[in-house]
């Protein structure tokens, strides 16, 4: 182990040590259907990484329901129960919807008599329409495409108990907000949030995403890597597209390839990159828990916060 600033930082061979003697099961047919385009993970990675993972995340639970419960004894009340909410940010391609995918299901093995849900939010962009009104489709993915009141409105009746709450459903496929479609959060108890923006802090707000968090992650990986990777997925995208005409790389899977990649390349430089270096790698060091990936997706090392 070593010490960086306020992090631990521990290598895979020393992080993988602890909680070894209860690893988490998950199949080879779990972890395919589990894993977004692209992505890599295997069952070496589930008891390396995501076993000690799910452990921190039981300990940093217990506490956390007893806090509620100490809490809602001073108050004198009965019932004071929030959902215990994760955050998951990293780039574009970076591999964070696997990792949210991945903890949902250890941790609703870990509490079979709990409900765990996950959102991402993406479906708090605005729709395409509304972004071409206001000027900045082609900013797409920057803090001021996204609907923050209502992202923080959500979270909020989530938090409070509220009740069933829902929220627009996004589609990669048309690349924009679903018509007539919303995710649904019912109660749960455990709520994993995934996006790009969850530990941004938007200007004008008195009130931030990551407040609502109670442990937040942030997957890492150099920028050429994740460029590599998600050029990668951009053809693998083009390749399940051509026979779809809805789809939003139908004319790109069916046109010139060596066009479609330039132009793949272009978004990565002057929209990805650039938010990511502007925008989503400084809010890295908020994170409680940093997981660094390097070739094909291999963590090799996971940073967890002193304080």
């Amino acid at each position: 182990m070593e010490s960086r600033m306020n992090y631990y930082v521990f290598p895979r061979s020393e992080w993988a040590t602890f909680h070894t003697h209860n690893f988490a099961s998950v199949s080879d047919e779990e972890l395919d259907q589990l894993r977004s385009l692209n992505d890599e993970v295997s069952l070496q990675d589930v008891k390396d990484i995501y076993s000690p993972l799910r452990h921190l995340i039981h300990v940093r639970y217990r506490d956390y329901q007893l806090a509620e419960y100490n809490l809602s004894q001073f108050m004198g009340e009965h019932d004071h129960n929030h959902p215990f909410i994760i955050g998951i940010a990293g780039s574009v391609a970076v591999g964070k919807s696997t990792t949210a995918r991945l903890l949902s299901l250890l941790l609703s093995r870990a509490y079979p008599d709990k409900r765990v849900q996950m959102i991402t939010t993406d479906g708090f962009l605005y729709p395409n329409a509304e972004l071409e009104r206001r000027g900045i489709l082609n900013r797409k993915g920057f803090p001021e495409s996204y609907d923050m009141d209502l992202l923080i409105h959500f979270l909020n009746n989530v938090k409070n108990n509220q009740g069933v709450v829902r929220a627009p459903k996004y589609s990669h496929q048309i690349y924009d907000i679903v018509p007539d479609e919303e995710e649904v959060i019912d109660h749960p108890d455990i709520l994993i949030v995934e996006g790009i923006n969850v530990l941004q802090l938007p200007s004008k707000q008195p009130i931030y995403i990551s407040d609502y968090f109670d442990l937040s992650l942030y997957v890492d990986a150099d920028p050429e890597l994740i460029e590599q990777w998600y050029l990668e997925r951009f053809g693998m995208l083009l390749e399940t597209a051509f026979t779809d005409p809805t789809n939003y790389y139908y004319d790109y899977a069916i046109g010139d390839r060596e066009a479609a990649f330039a132009m793949a390349k272009q978004v990565w430089r002057d929209i990805n990159l650039k938010n990511l270096k502007e925008y989503i790698l400084p809010t890295k060091n908020r994170a409680d828990v940093i997981l660094h990936k390097t070739t094909d997706h291999v963590i090799d090392r996971v940073a967890l916060r002193k304080f």
